[in-house]
């Protein structure tokens, strides 16, 4: 049995840094609806911004994940 290791390796490295990637970009999302919340308090305009933001970051995750599930079922 040959195992070829520089393609595990890529494939790590490439799943570690969409993981890594992916669980940001939804903790930018959570931390753009927590200022949300806060700039309500302050200027309208940076609290439609800040969720404007949050709303973007959980559209590119499930974005992601659609795309995922792409590669897989194709």
């Amino acid at each position: 049995m040959h195992i070829d290791w520089a393609s595990l390796g890529s494939v790590f490295g490439v799943s570690l840094a969409v993981t890594v990637g992916l669980v940001g970009l939804f903790t930018l999302g959570i931390v753009g609806l927590t200022k949300q919340e806060a700039a309500a308090s302050g200027t309208a305009g940076s609290a439609a911004l800040a969720r404007t933001g949050a709303y973007a970051c959980f559209a590119l995750c499930a974005a992601a994940v659609a795309y995922g599930i792409f590669l897989i079922v194709a």
